[in-house]
């Protein structure tokens, strides 16, 4: 991959301006509706008279210790060949259902991941096979969960879109679009309300945004000052349509300055800067401060779901975010700072790349639940009167 080098996002208070977002497209060209260019969500477009720098990725000069980087990059890679393989089992319709994959995103999680604690508790949307992953669920169980087997982390009955896994504190994937928000505020009200130390942080897509709930939950998290950040994945079209066509507020950090909430862009392409933008929210939380609200700006490489063909966008901009992937920049700088060699990187996606072929294999030989599951997990009475006339 050829050298890149990065000047981070500047970091916006809760009383920055914000920046006039760029017109998609001249006043007397005639545009496709459906495939107008989306603004560069990571830096200012081309001619922006706001633009600081040249949009990048990667550092050569590492701002963590070998250990981080080499956790990195195994997160990474793990989540990336986990989807690839999803998807194509997908297409040959061994997962059925919704699926939606995380390919182009992962720094938001692993930048994250390594920002936190394990006491921490994690809520996402229905993107959500890479969060656990990174948290330490085992590949198996997440793949059985996606072949509906009674295996699977949820027993088979969640699917793609309700991984769940208690051991690690990853309290699902939700599937109602904004669901998730006042949840995660609710959560990191039992933190406070129990004095754990511990704070939640809750993931949502960028068309959650409009949901009502979050605008109620924002209100309550400042006004209790509840440890919880919020992270909007901001990666430009919601189910399918350019932020620029659905909201006259382009730069989406700023909804949280509404309420006098800290709130800041990140450069989500850069898995430096992600970890530093959650360590600074998380010691804000911890301090009893409140919340943070944080808009990750990312790029997906799939549709929305995998029934997505994703036309609403061009193959060039596809290939412009791919030539800045995140998991080229972090193995550009270990391999830059002689971190590990090429070898013990090939022999890492070896490794990993058996690993989910073992949770394939897994997933194939598990069994479906049985009928009588139909009534079990439904409340936590274990013998619950169900009228089954």
């Amino acid at each position: 991959m050829a050298e890149t080098k990065v000047k981070a996002t500047p970091k916006a208070s809760n009383s920055a301006k914000k920046s006039p977002a760029p017109k998609a497209a001249g006043k007397d060209k005639k545009v496709n509706p459906d495939t107008v260019k989306q603004p560069d969500p990571v830096m200012p477009p081309a001619g922006d008279p706001h633009a600081a720098a040249p949009r990048a990725t990667s550092t050569d000069k590492p701002q963590f210790p070998k250990e981080t980087y080499m956790q990195w990059y195994e997160q990474m890679v793990l989540m990336r060949k986990f989807e690839e393989k999803a998807g194509q089992l997908y297409g040959q319709q061994k997962i059925k259902g919704f699926c939606h994959l995380y390919i182009g995103q992962e720094a938001c999680v692993a930048g994250a991941v390594s920002a936190l604690t394990k006491g921490d508790k994690w809520i996402t949307a229905y993107r959500d096979h890479a969060h656990p992953l990174a948290l330490g669920t085992s590949p198996n169980a997440i793949m059985a969960e996606l072949f509906a087997k009674a295996t699977g982390c949820s027993k088979g009955k969640g699917g793609s879109m309700h991984i769940f896994d208690k051991a690690v504190n990853f309290v699902g994937g939700h599937g109602i679009v904004g669901a998730q928000i006042p949840m995660g505020a609710g959560i990191a009200f039992a933190e406070k309300y129990n004095k754990t130390g511990n704070l939640c942080i809750c993931y949502m897509g960028d068309g959650a945004v409009r949901q009502g709930a979050l605008h109620e939950a924002f209100n309550m998290a400042m006004l209790w000052k509840l440890p919880v950040i919020f992270v909007v994945e901001n990666n430009g079209y919601a189910m399918g349509t350019s932020v620029q066509r659905t909201s006259n507020v382009t730069e989406l950090y700023t909804l949280g300055e509404s309420y006098d909430m800290p709130s800041e862009p990140v450069n989500a392409m850069s898995v430096e800067d992600v970890h530093n933008a959650v360590a600074r929210a998380a010691e804000r939380a911890r301090a009893g401060e409140g919340p943070t609200f944080l808009e990750f700006k990312t790029y997906r490489y799939k549709g929305h779901s995998m029934s997505d063909p994703a036309k609403y966008r061009t193959k060039e901009e596809l290939e412009d975010y791919r030539s800045r992937d995140t998991i080229e920049s972090v193995r550009h700088t270990i391999l830059t700072n002689k971190m590990a060699t090429e070898e013990e990187l090939a022999a890492i996606d070896e490794k990993i790349k058996a690993q989910v072929q073992e949770s394939v294999e897994f997933a194939e030989n598990s069994p479906y639940p049985t009928a009588d599951e139909l009534f079990k997990d439904v409340y936590v009475q274990q013998d619950y009167p169900y009228i089954r006339d």
